[in-house]
């Protein structure tokens, strides 16, 4: 069922968080950190939707999947950019936005991330309240957004460790889970929120459908897959073969080059 006071309350909560963010990048002249703040916005939302619909076993559930999901990948992305300079997207876009970008960025950055933030999370609303008991669906569904935890988790890890070899200056990493996607990072991102969907639509939410069609357009053709290789191929050559052999985003068998 779709409550749109609490809806609204969530999005109260995101933009508190937002707004803090916000002010902090301005002093630290750096507004990678709203990579670190992206997953922590569900989590807000998880919270209210559950503390607002009485902590129902679905809305319990949603939540510990939730708080796994976002803890790990705000950690990882902290600990990632700990120490470096400002992400190159964000300077792009620090670049063309001067003067006053700090002040620009509320909106262009973290209002926008929020507002995204906030429809994606139709999912959480929908399975959180609802009275209907937990079913076969929701563990379906739980399991698909534990997978996908994983699936990220493990590629993150992978594509860290190649990084930090100083034998990988220049070279692209098509080792692991990345010899079978280009990116399965995102697919893994991709199937956290359609088993989330599958919590949702248990709940009877169907209509809460536009949360996971968005996160995975974002992911495609948005700041995810389009972003990263719209110049990759001209710092990294072999990333034109790598591109023949190897799926874009859900996983396969490696092709041969032509």
């Amino acid at each position: 069922m779709f409550n749109l006071h609490i809806y609204l309350l969530a999005l109260w909560a995101i933009l508190m968080l937002a707004v803090g963010t916000w002010i902090a990048s301005i002093f630290k002249h750096d507004v990678s950190i709203v990579d670190s703040l992206w997953s922590l916005l569900f989590l807000a939302a998880a919270v209210v939707y559950t503390l607002m619909t009485g902590s129902e076993p679905r809305a319990v559930l949603m939540l510990a999947l939730t708080t796994i999901w976002a803890l790990r990948l705000s950690l990882y992305l902290t600990i990632r950019n700990w120490g470096e300079p400002e992400d190159y997207r964000y300077q792009k876009i620090r670049a063309t936005n001067d003067p006053h970008f700090g002040l620009k960025s509320f909106y262009i950055v973290f209002l926008l991330q929020g507002l995204l933030a906030w429809v994606v999370s139709l999912p959480l609303l929908a399975a959180a309240n609802s009275p209907r008991p937990l079913s076969v669906i929701d563990f379906i569904g739980a399991a698909i957004v534990l997978f996908g935890v994983v699936f990220e988790a493990v590629a993150d890890a992978q594509l860290a460790r190649f990084k930090a070899s100083p034998d990988s200056h220049g070279k692209v990493m098509n080792k692991g889970l990345w010899r079978y996607s280009r990116h399965p990072n995102y697919f893994g991102e991709s199937c956290v929120w359609w088993g989330f969907y599958l919590l949702a639509l248990a709940a009877g939410g169907w209509w809460s459908i536009a949360g996971p069609i968005l996160m995975t357009l974002l992911l495609l053709k948005v700041s995810g897959v389009a972003m990263l290789e719209r110049d990759i191929g001209k710092r990294r050559p072999e990333y034109q073969r790598y591109i023949q052999t190897t799926n874009t985003f859900i996983p396969g068998p490696p092709r041969s080059s032509k």
